[in-house]
């Protein structure tokens, strides 16, 4: 009974929460608007908003040099749960039965270790640094780690899961998953959409002002 509720009900519930909760922090970003800038402009807002967009995926020489650790483990965790989320076999599965009705290419067993092994130790070095370090211990909050915690037991569910012997253990996954969906909206895990609309808006008014930035 507790199963079908978890693999039926909750599923589109928390899937459908997830979605209109995205839309509707969007919305309320985009509605907000911003003030009328009635200096001359001295370059192009889009060519800057572009070029913000795009460049900061690679971090500038003073985050290199004085960030290291946060550079590399920030790139381990993004990077290995982009390819466990959208190339792990399982979830390919999911999403064409659930979702799109689409499927393609899984990654290999081997790479989905490395990608998992990458993602785990990202996480745990961001959020240990988050908890030993003096400055970012004082400015987190609750919802750093709860995002975290919870990120974290999603992860390490799913790879128990993994063998697909144990029922259990994939609707354990599955629960924490549907949590993590009814969170994302109202924590600040929504920066995994956000972020090109923030660095859109500095890159244009930069961009508008002749500033290279």
């Amino acid at each position: 009974m507790i199963g079908q509720f978890i693999d039926g009900a909750l599923w589109y519930f928390s899937l459908t929460f997830f979605l209109i909760g995205v839309a509707w922090r969007i919305v309320s970003i985009l509605r907000a608007g911003v003030k009328t800038d009635l200096s001359v402009p001295r370059g192009s807002a889009g060519g800057g908003a572009l070029r913000a967009i795009f460049s900061r995926f690679i971090p500038e020489r003073t985050v290199t040099t004085r960030s290291k650790l946060q550079l590399i483990a920030g790139y381990m965790f993004h990077l290995g749960l982009f390819a466990l989320l959208f190339f792990a076999q399982p979830h390919i599965d999911f999403i064409a039965e659930r979702i799109t009705s689409l499927s393609w290419p899984a990654m290999p067993h081997w790479a989905f270790i490395v990608a998992a092994e990458f993602a785990f130790a990202g996480l745990i070095l961001l959020w240990l640094h988050r908890v030993l370090n003096p400055v970012t211990r004082l400015l987190s909050d609750l919802d750093d780690h709860v995002g975290s915690i919870l990120v974290f037991l999603v992860m390490l569910s799913g790879c128990l899961a993994l063998a697909q012997s144990f029922e259990p253990l994939r609707l354990i996954h599955l629960l924490l998953a549907e949590l993590l969906l009814i969170y994302f909206p109202f924590s600040k895990l929504m920066h995994a959409f956000t972020f090109i609309m923030s660095r859109g808006y500095t890159g244009a008014t930069m961009g508008r002002k002749g500033v290279n930035a």
